[in-house]
Parts: C-alpha cells; sequence; structure tokens
C-alpha cells in the first residue's frame, strides 16, 4: 500500500536530521523548565489552578518582598544611635528602646555583631530591627509601633561526637593539636575536674570524650555536654558519665558505679593554670632571698582569671597584709579552711560573712603581696595546721539510689561502648598554645 503524496513528503520531512536533532532539543528545554520549577528552592503550591509560590521566611518573617541591610555594631554605640540612624524619631525611638528592654538587657548589645534592618516598601520607614544576642536566638523589634517585638529562640538539633587524644607535652597541646576547641576542654574538665588533677599530667596518658553538638538550620552553633569521658593513666581509668533522672531532681556526673563524680573540694582553684611552685617545707623564697617553709600550692594564671571556692563554706577574711596581698580565707567546716593569696581584687560580694558554693567565684588572680608575677597561692589548712591538698584523697559519695541503678547502668554501658570505639591519635602537636 503507498501513502498519498502529501503523507509521504510529511513522513520524509519529519525523518531528517535536522527535524530529529530539534525535537530532541525541544524535549530537553522542556524537561529542564519543568526540573527547575519543581525544584526545592521553588515550593510551588495549587489553589483552585492557581500556582502559588512558597514565601522563605526568615526571622519569622516573609522576606521576599523586603529590602534587606546588614551592619555592624561600633564601639560605644547604643541602640538608640541605631534605631535614630534607621529613622525613628524621640518618641518612636523611646518607645521601641522600652519595649526592647523588656526582652533583653540593652547593654548585651556587643561590638562588632551584626544586626539587620527590614524594610517593606508599601510602609514609610524601617519595618524590622533584628539583633542576635547569642547563636540559638535572636530579638525581632517592630519599628512600626506595632505589638508584634519577640525574642525567639531557634529550633536545636543536637548530634553527638567523639573526640580522643594522647599527651605528649600538656592537655591544651593535645587538644588543639587534635583540632579540639577550647570550649571542649573547659566542658572535660567539667566533667572530670573532681578525680583527675589535670596540673600533673604525664606523657602518654589518653582521653576519650563523647560530646553533643547543637545545630541551628544544619550549621554548628555550639557545643553541649560532655556525656561521657574517659581518662586514662598508668595506674588507673577515670570515668565520668552524666546522667539525668526522668523522676529525681538528681542530675550530675557519675562514675562507673553510679557514685556521684562531685567531690567535697575541687582539686584546684583555677583552671588552665599551671603549678608554678609547690608545697615545700625547704623552698628558696624568690623575693625574700632565703630558705622558708611554703605551706602552699602556686596556681601561675593570667591576671583575671577567675578564682573559685573549691568547697561550700563561710568567708572569714577577704583582706589584705604584706606578705599575702589581697587574700580570702574560707572556712568549710570544724576543721578545714582554704586561703587564697596574691589577688588582683575580690569579686563583688566577697566579705567576711559572705557564704559561697563550691564553684563560685571570689576573686581574680593578681600578683599583690610577696608575689613575683600573677599567681594564687592556695593553702589548705586542717585543724589549724596548712597541710599539701595535693596529697588528699576524700572518700566517694554515696552512689545513685538502687531504684535508678538498672537505668544508669543500661545509659553506661552504650556510653562505653561508643567510648571503647574512639581511635586515639598517635602524637598531639607540641606547638605553644
Amino acid at each position: 500500500m503507498k501513502l498519498p503524496k502529501l503523507w509521504a513528503g510529511m513522513v520524509r520531512r519529519l525523518s531528517s536530521p535536522f527535524v530529529w536533532g530539534t525535537g530532541i532539543l525541544i524535549g530537553l528545554a522542556a524537561l529542564i523548565w519543568w526540573l527547575v520549577d519543581l525544584s526545592p528552592e521553588k515550593v510551588v503550591l495549587e489553589t483552585d489552578g492557581f500556582k502559588i509560590v512558597e514565601p522563605t521566611i526568615k526571622f519569622g518573617l516573609a522576606i521576599d518582598t523586603l529590602s534587606w541591610t546588614t551592619d555592624t555594631i561600633q564601639n560605644g554605640q547604643t541602640l538608640s544611635d541605631i534605631l535614630t540612624s534607621a529613622g525613628l524619631n524621640g518618641q518612636q525611638n523611646h518607645e521601641t528602646s522600652l519595649v526592647a528592654s523588656q526582652l533583653f538587657p540593652l547593654t548585651a548589645l556587643r561590638a562588632g555583631r551584626l544586626y539587620h534592618l527590614l524594610d517593606d516598601p508599601d510602609t514609610e520607614g524601617a519595618d524590622w530591627m533584628v539583633y542576635e544576642p547569642n547563636p540559638y536566638e535572636y530579638v525581632r523589634l517592630d519599628l512600626q509601633g506595632g505589638d508584634r517585638s519577640e525574642r525567639v529562640s531557634y529550633p536545636v538539633e543536637v548530634r553527638q561526637d567523639v573526640a580522643g587524644g594522647r599527651i605528649e607535652s600538656s592537655l591544651w597541646n593535645a587538644m588543639v593539636g587534635n583540632g579540639y576547641s577550647f570550649e571542649l576542654t573547659d566542658k572535660m574538665e567539667d566533667a572530670l575536674q573532681w578525680s583527675v588533677d589535670f596540673y600533673h599530667v604525664q606523657v602518654g596518658e589518653e582521653f576519650r570524650l563523647l560530646y553533643e553538638k547543637d545545630f541551628i538550620e544544619d550549621e554548628q552553633a555550639g557545643l553541649g555536654k560532655v556525656l561521657a569521658a574517659n581518662y586514662e593513666t598508668d595506674t588507673k581509668d577515670y570515668y565520668a558519665f552524666w546522667f539525668e533522672s526522668d523522676v529525681d531532681t538528681l542530675s550530675g556526673y557519675y562514675d562507673c558505679e553510679g557514685r556521684p563524680m562531685k567531690s567535697s573540694f575541687l582539686k584546684s582553684p583555677v583552671r588552665y593554670s599551671r603549678i608554678s611552685s609547690s608545697y615545700n617545707l625547704r623552698r628558696f623564697h624568690p623575693i625574700l632571698r632565703r630558705t622558708r617553709p611554703h605551706y602552699g600550692t602556686d596556681y601561675a594564671a593570667p591576671y583575671g582569671t577567675p578564682i573559685r571556692a573549691v568547697a561550700n563554706g563561710t568567708v572569714t577574711h577577704a583582706s589584705r597584709t604584706r606578705g599575702n596581698g589581697n587574700y580570702v580565707k574560707i572556712k568549710h567546716n570544724k576543721a578545714i579552711s582554704t586561703q587564697y593569696l596574691h589577688m588582683q581584687k575580690f569579686a563583688s560580694g566577697i566579705r567576711a560573712g559572705s557564704r559561697v558554693n563550691q564553684g563560685d567565684i571570689i576573686g581574680y588572680v593578681g600578683s599583690t603581696g610577696l608575689a613575683t608575677g600573677p599567681h594564687v597561692c592556695f593553702r589548705f589548712w586542717k585543724d589549724g595546721k596548712q597541710i599539701d591538698h595535693t596529697k588528699l584523697e576524700f572518700p566517694p559519695a554515696k552512689p545513685l539510689p538502687d531504684s535508678l541503678l538498672s537505668t544508669f547502668f543500661a545509659q553506661r554501658d552504650v556510653y562505653l561502648d561508643k567510648l571503647g570505639k574512639v581511635i586515639v591519635p598517635e602524637a598531639d602537636s607540641t606547638a605553644a598554645p
């Protein structure tokens, strides 16, 4: 059967290479348009046959139709200065500042931080100011005099991560040399501060950590708790496990047997320091130039480093002498007192008769009195005599109640399994911090 001449001509034209190539290009273009139109960045809703593009939400606002400017807070710049530059008059400035003061301390504005001004072209003047006082929340101020100002917390996703290292020179170098942060070092000390003397670490000792990372919109915002920590020496393994009871008010770090890590006394009154002089009954005094007993332990640290009370107690002295400089003495019980010498200054509220709790800041490192450099001389009194506190061993605290031990042990075993899989690098950096 023969095709009519008209149909035969059409078939010849459609079967030509040029026509086929053109058709393929048109088809590819249609496919690309269809994929782009349905891409995740452009969410489309169908309503009665009409396509509606879902707006972009940021800081609780649909920002697609708003103009956005970002600036940096300058030294000495106040909220009032920023509002004035945004075009608010005196009354508007006062009213907005009053609302803002109820959402966050106005002194919390920090030089170097960013703020954002958002403007709707259909209104006169800027509509919103947004400031993020920390990575976890933002403050949105309604500059049009409305009632939509608020302080909002971002949704936080918590993920777990691990860390490990071996001491080759110092704990600081082991952490930094393996890429871990100063903040993580601090949190590890928090977990183990009652059992590990971080001022006498030895080469070859190892640590392993399981800890939390906070993520906001898939970007890391900060660190959460250390969930489990292990510090291994030649003679002993130290463990700390974070545990919170759902039915009790008990929370904190516990050892493998469920005993609270929190001891009645901290190992030292300052962090991030080194022992520059130990308890020594025949020490040569660097200023007096003669042999004189040294009844304390000197912790060298930068000027202004916070000094902490090592236990709960009552301040009996917050005064100054020629030799001690500014010093604080705390009575903890009938037998034990502690003393902190050469302070730069006392913390606010510290005076004779003040009650302090373990970890409270009582002063700041200085070099007042007979001191060659910034440090705190820490002295430990027992039954009226000064003794070497680094040689003391305090009895362990009572374990968790039996009703909670099975839950604790189950969680401990999960954490132990994760710690056991941490690979400890062979060596750490020895570069200065």
